[in-house]
């Protein structure tokens, strides 16, 4: 295995600071960035700048796939501590992680679901990081499937166009295709794409204010709405009837 070189440490290092300074302005001027600024606080003339990101585009593509990739973070270990057969927890835990990075990283979860940045197109490539928290939530689902899940949500056949949009999903998820992937009857689909929508409302809700002066007992209310949308979809907790 070879070892970077200095030059390219020295080159990752910088890039990475300025990442981390980039960040720093998300919170005091949003999404839009002032390249100059961010060189100077990283102590570099803005044409030096543009050898590590050639442009505004490239350093927000940059900042977007890293804030995919903390929240995705952040889910997964607060899902993977829980047992595995307990997928009412599960869900309650990876819910928990989207909202706790959230709220401790405000500007970012705005970068990444707030309004679009004017002149902004975010690469194709970007579908698979932006939909690693939806895969995750449904293969909870998809093994309450192999329980036998009885949900109450309704479970309408998707629109052909939206059946093929949510296997697009999955397909472009990074990593290896999770093995309950192939088979993926449309109908869990439809429930796992319906708790991540619902978990993102909740989380922006709280992020951009919406339960200002309406409800004090956030935790509280988040988690409680989580846990009707678990009842509704069918996630049991503990062994599934009949195990050990």
């Amino acid at each position: 295995m070879s070892v970077p070189s200095l030059r390219a440490r020295v080159r990752a290092e910088t890039a990475e600071e300025i990442r981390a300074i980039a960040k720093r302005h998300l919170a005091t001027e949003g999404a839009n960035l002032s390249l100059r600024a961010v060189a100077r606080d990283a102590g570099l003339v803005p044409s030096a700048l543009y050898r590590y990101f050639p442009s505004r585009d490239a350093l927000l593509t940059a900042l977007i796939t890293d804030a995919y990739a903390a929240l995705a973070a952040s889910a997964k270990a607060a899902e993977a501590a829980v047992p595995r057969d307990d997928l009412r927890a599960r869900f309650l835990a990876l819910s928990h992680g989207v909202r706790s990075w959230a709220l401790d990283h405000p500007a970012e979860y705005a970068l990444i679901y707030g309004s679009p940045v004017p002149g902004y197109a975010a690469p194709p490539e970007m579908v698979g990081p932006a939909s690693e928290v939806a895969v995750t939530l449904i293969g909870i689902v998809f093994d309450a499937a192999g329980r036998g899940l009885r949900p109450t949500i309704p479970t309408r056949p998707l629109p052909a166009a939206t059946a093929a949009d949510l296997r697009r999903l999955l397909d472009k998820s990074p990593g290896p295709k999770p093995a309950w992937a192939e088979p993926a009857p449309e109908s869990v689909i439809a429930i796992g794409f319906t708790l991540w929508t619902q978990l993102f409302g909740l989380v922006t809700f709280e992020v951009f204010g919406r339960l200002d002066d309406l409800i004090d007992t956030r935790r509280e209310y988040f988690e409680h709405q989580i846990l009707v949308m678990a009842d509704l979809a069918g996630l049991d907790a503990g062994p599934a009837p009949g195990d050990g």
